[in-house]
């Protein structure tokens, strides 16, 4: 594993959210699906809280049931509930970009430059998760360059991680996904703020089709 310790990360209960709402999204966890604190925790190294914590968000998404016994069912998910998703992170994601832009400066130029360096050393490395928490985290500082924690909040509520298909590799995923936070960098370098904003929305509609993928 990679040294990415000194990025953010989002709460625990939001990160077993992320890997839960991702599974679901992208047809990992199947309708019907019963899943509990204890396998849930066991799979993602966490305790019952933040398990517990986050089986409550998803359930105020109307993305699975909560049962007795400290269990749950996944319930069905349609093209257009994944649609209204990501139609929420473009409008909320981009927002917070443009706001971003607004306060840009050399500090937060180059703390978004160093992330994505560690997205590249990564992905080189062959290193799927070390790259998940980059690209979290390459989200997460604009998101807090942003400058208001109501925005940030409801992101965090509604972000996926990657949003893989079955049609290419982590790897391939990676690489695509990396590829755009460059354009984004180079952008902001060129002080192009409005591209770099038009990259961001047509980055978060790439990631749409490609969940959408899954259910053709």
């Amino acid at each position: 594993m990679m040294n990415l310790t000194k990025i953010q990360m989002l709460p625990a209960r939001e990160q077993v959210a992320s890997i839960l709402r991702s599974s679901i999204l992208t047809g990992g966890i199947s309708k019907g699906q019963s899943i509990t604190l204890d396998s849930i925790g066991e799979q993602v190294g966490m305790s019952r809280t933040p398990v517990r914590e986050a089986f409550q968000i998803l359930a105020n998404e109307g993305l699975i049931e909560l049962r007795q016994n400290r269990c749950a069912i996944v319930k069905g998910i349609s093209e257009e509930a994944i649609k209204d998703h990501y139609e929420m992170r473009i409008l909320l994601e981009t927002e917070a970009f443009r706001r971003a832009c607004t306060h840009m400066n050399d500090q937060i130029l180059e703390a978004i430059i160093q992330i994505n360096k560690q997205g590249k050393r990564a992905k080189e490395a062959g290193d799927t998760q070390a790259y998940n928490i980059a690209n979290q985290a390459f989200h997460m500082t604009i998101w807090e360059a942003a400058g208001s924690e109501k925005l940030k909040s409801f992101l965090s509520l509604l972000w996926n991680g990657l949003s893989m298909n079955r049609l290419v590799t982590a790897q391939e995923y990676a690489a695509i996904s990396l590829a755009e936070h460059d354009q984004m960098v180079e952008k902001l370098i060129e002080k192009d703020y409005e591209g770099a904003c038009h990259i961001m929305r047509e980055h978060i509609i790439r990631s749409m089709n490609s969940t959408l993928s899954n259910f053709k």
